[in-house]
Order: structure tokens, then sequence, then C-alpha cells
């Protein structure tokens, strides 16, 4: 599943106008269509709910499967195509939706849709931010057009508000990919009156006041109940707080080729089983040789720990086990060895420094040298603290270890202490993976973790491309990125995953399936999307899901 920006789904509309000959009132008409389908179908499914919401708690506690149900609901529609909805003469007489108009295309979408509504049955009310005679080209012809369906029209007077209190519903079509900053005047107006009426909003492609590009948030901005996004999923729609803003997302096509989108050179995706298998060459059943054994699956070498935090390197080397490494070795303190032996009882344990109280020194990097000989990948920083020297540490180890490595947590800060010139100065052949949460890539960067935030796939993308690593920034909606430019979006996970040890945990999988023979980019995006299955089920696991613990996610591998 293609993610594009606003000027990618621009040119690609202008390539299926102009090139193809795919009139532009069409792909209007389509969108509305398929924005009143998504109207109709909510409306449905609240009238449905009103139903069974006085035995839901009871039914809850009796039912799995039921339970099951609620689960999937919460994780919402990954991409799904929905299809015309019907509503019953009763229904239809119990709904009144108020269409709100911007200026432009998104307006336009939103005049069909008060056409296919009305046509349906369903009493329509168009709100104009904008006297309707400044409407262009086809949203003028669509103004037109709902004019002579007889559509009841007002248009917004900032002296006599909007009143919504005999609506069941809002339309969202005021502003659309082309809009910048915050809105203004009557568009501002309309989204606070909008998300003061407490009627469930659908969106039009994207909610009014979101950055396409980024997710990023202007004041005021559309709460959305459904946002239903046209041809392509847009950027802003899949990071955060973007993503919260446009409640359920649904994709809808319009008419707009996909595999255009490919062709035209949009090198972001959705991480999606689809794009694991057909994109990344992974085989999901991890399928295993009859004849295999523990050195067929590779051994990883974990460089992590210190007295102080012993729990993130155990937790880092389970997870390795548990993504099916055939072999695992923890180097560790002397110090700490005592109170972690048998904590697994599959993992060896290699002495990697003594007389230092349980921490790491500068002359250790010869230890680490010789042990991954033999080894198949190399993981560090889980736990392991800051200590004199530690840069020139891991320069060493990245310089003479010709192993893939993946760097996590405190080897990220070392690396940061450098910046960007530590990796673009390291002479290897075999890739470096970093798992940096937002405020270690932000340090990698020198900026700050709010600006990291405001655009994580321009940042993460941009990193790997100039530096050579495989880059995976965790977090909600957690991004892969290539040296190519390709970036994978991952959408599995649950809010519960917010816990310590959650990256230790995602450190050790990568590792682990580094050593099984994956690529980099292979071994990546699978973890992360196997991270976020293991962290969902979890969470269904548990009554209360903010109970998860790292231990948790590990057995939900």
């Amino acid at each position: 599943m293609y993610v594009v920006t606003a000027q990618q789904m621009r040119e690609l509309d202008e390539w299926v106008i102009k090139k193809i000959g795919v009139p532009s009132i069409s792909l209007m008409e389509n969108a509305g269509k398929a924005l009143a389908e998504e109207v109709i179908k909510l409306c449905r499914e609240k009238r449905n709910a009103d139903k069974d919401s006085s035995t839901v708690r009871s039914l809850l506690q009796e039912n799995e499967e039921l339970k099951r149900k609620v689960f999937e609901k919460w994780r919402g529609d990954r991409g799904t195509l929905s299809t015309e909805v019907s509503l019953s003469a009763a229904e239809r007489a119990k709904e009144h939706w108020y269409i709100l108009v911007g200026k432009g295309n998104n307006g336009g979408d939103g005049l069909v849709c008060a056409r296919h509504l009305q046509e349906a049955g369903v009493k329509v009310t168009v709100v104009y931010a904008v006297p309707p005679s400044e409407l262009q080209q086809d949203a003028a012809l669509e103004r037109d057009a709902a004019n002579g369906f007889g559509i009841r029209a007002i248009t917004y007077n900032e002296n006599e508000p909007v009143s919504f209190q005999d609506g069941t519903g809002i339309v969202d079509a005021l502003l659309g990919t082309g809009s910048t900053g915050a809105p203004r005047k009557a568009y501002a107006a309309l989204i606070k009156e909008a998300n003061e009426s407490g009627l469930p909003i659908v969106s039009a492609d994207i909610p009014s006041g979101l950055n396409a590009d980024t997710g990023e948030l202007f004041d005021p901005h559309i709460r959305a109940e459904v946002t239903v996004c046209f041809a392509l999923l847009k950027r802003g729609l899949t990071q955060y707080p973007g993503a919260e803003a446009a409640g359920r997302i649904v994709i809808r096509s319009i008419g707009i080729p996909l595999q255009l989108a490919g062709e035209k050179g949009v090198s972001v995706r959705v991480l999606t089983e689809e794009v694991l298998e057909d994109r990344l060459g992974v085989d999901l059943a991890l399928r295993r040789s009859g004849e295999g054994h523990k050195g067929t699956y590779g051994h990883v070498l974990l460089a992590a720990g210190t007295l102080a935090m012993s729990g993130a390197g155990l937790m880092s080397a389970r997870a390795a086990l548990r993504a099916g490494c055939g072999l695992a070795t923890w180097a560790l303190p002397y110090e700490l060895m005592p109170h972690v032996i048998g904590k697994v009882p599959e993992l060896m344990l290699a002495d990697a420094v003594r007389g230092s109280g349980g921490a790491w020194t500068e002359e250790s990097a010869e230890t680490i040298i010789q042990l991954a000989k033999g080894k198949d990948v190399l993981a560090i920083g889980p736990g392991l603290g800051r200590f004199d020297g530690d840069t020139k540490w891991l320069r060493r180890i990245c310089e003479e270890c010709d192993l893939p490595i993946v760097l996590d947590a405190d080897a990220l800060n070392m690396a940061a202490a450098e910046g960007e010139d530590f990796f673009l100065n390291i002479s290897r052949t075999a890739p470096i993976v970093l798992t940096p949460h937002p405020g270690e890539m932000g340090r990698l960067l020198g900026i700050a973790t709010k600006e990291v935030q405001r655009d994580r796939i321009t940042h993460a993308s941009r990193y790997a491309q100039e530096t050579g690593v495989i880059l995976v920034l965790k977090g909600s909606r957690t991004v892969v990125a290539a040296p190519s430019g390709e970036v994978y979006i991952n959408m599995t996970g649950h809010p519960g995953m917010g816990t310590g040890g959650a990256g230790d945990v995602l450190t050790g999988m990568i590792a682990g399936l580094l050593a099984q023979g994956w690529d980099a980019e292979q071994a990546a995006a699978l973890g992360v999307y196997l991270h976020g299955l293991a962290g969902e089920r979890a969470a269904y696991g548990r009554y209360h899901p903010g109970g998860i613990t790292a231990g948790d996610i590990i057995e939900g591998l």
C-alpha cells in the first residue's frame, strides 16, 4: 500500500487526467460517491450500536468471540475498501447530515456526497464556508448540480453561527491536501463549531487543519470519527498526532491506477503482509528445513547490560531466541554474571570486562571483536551505559567487526557524540541497523525531539540515505527507512507497548532475524511488524492493556 505526499498526489492526478484522459470531474464524482457510501455505512453502524449498547457489557463478559471483534474494531480498517450500504426508509428519515464545503476540490467532493446522500433519502444541508460564487472549475460545476437537485444550502455568517442541533452528522469537506497553515476566518469558525457539536464527523480525504505530509495538527482542526482517504493514503494520516484526529481511516478507489504510484517513484509504503511478501520477499510462514539444526539459524552476539541495567540485555537476548536464531551469546561485565546465570537457560554468557564494578570500559572492545568471530550478527546497546572512551570503543568494534550490527540505546548516544560523521567515516561492508526512539534520533540529528516528531518520515528517510544505515525510528507508527530511499510505515502495535524494555525486545528480534539470513532491510521490516503483532497479542491477553510489560511482548511471539 503506497503512501504519498500532497505533491505526489497532485502529480498522479494530473497524469491520470492529462495522459490517460480520465476527466477530472469523473474523479470528483467517484470521490464524492465513495464519501457518501461511507457516511451511510457509519449511520448503519451507529444505529446498530445504539440497539446493542444496553447489553454490551454483559456480552463482553460472556462472549469471547464478541470480545475479539471489539478488539479487532479497535485496530481499525487497515486499508480495506468499503462497499455501498443502504438505509431503510425509517432509518433515512432519522438522518440529517450537514456538509461543510470549502471553495476547492475538497468542497466539490462534499457537494457530490450531498447529492448522493439526498438521493439515498437522507436529509442534507450544505454549509458553504465562502460565497458559492467563489467556487471554480469542477467545484463550481458540482455547486450548480447541487442547486439543480434542490439541496438546501446556506453560506456561513460569522454573526449567525450554524446550529447543528437537529443534525445527526457532519461531513468535513472544507480543506484538502492543498491547504497550508492554520485554518482561518470562516473555515476556523466552522471547524470549532463542528467539533463542539458532538456529532460524528466524516472527513473527505484528510481532516481539515491537518498537514497532509507530516501529520502535524494546526489550531483549529477537525476531530473526525472517520476519514475517507481517496485513492492513496496520505503521509499525514499515518503519523501521530494526525492519525488520532483522523479516526478510522478508510481508503477508497476513485479511478487512479494504484500501480501508477510505483511507476512514478513513490517509495513510501505501509508495512503489510503483501509488502513483506511481494516487495521484500519475506516468507511469512517462516518455514524451516526438516534437516535444520541450531547452526542453521545463526548465532547472535549481544553486547549489553550493566550491573545497574541488567534487564535490558536479558530481554534483548530472550527476544533474539524467540525470533528464531539458533544460538545467542550475551557478552556482559563479569560482576553482572552471578545475577543473571540461569535466568534464561538457553542463553550463553561471555565475560567481556572485569574489575570495572559492573560497567564497560574502552579496553573491552578487543574482547567483543574476538567474541564476534564465528558469530553471524552483533547487537550493541541495551542497558550498556556510558563510559570513558565509549565512542572510540564503538568505532573500533564497527570498523573491525564486519558482521551485520544492530545499534540501540546508549550505542546510539555514543554515535551521536560525533553526529552523522560517525557512520560516514566508518569503513565496512556489512550493514548497520539503528533502532532509535525519537529522543535518540534527535541526538543523532542534532535537533529537538519535537522537531523529529514533526516529520518522522522525512527525517528517517533522509538520514538513512545520507549515512547508508537501515534506520528504524521507533514509536507509534514506526518508520523503517533504507539507504535506497525505500520507506515502510508499520501499522501494527498497541498503545500498551509504551513500556520500558519494549525497544530492547525489538533490538533482539531484529538481531535474531539477521542471524537467520534475512538481509538488513528484511530483518528490520519483519522485526518491526512482528513486534507490533506480538504487542497486540499481549494486549488482548490482558484485562487492562496498560499492564503490558516487555516480557509479555516476548511471550506474544
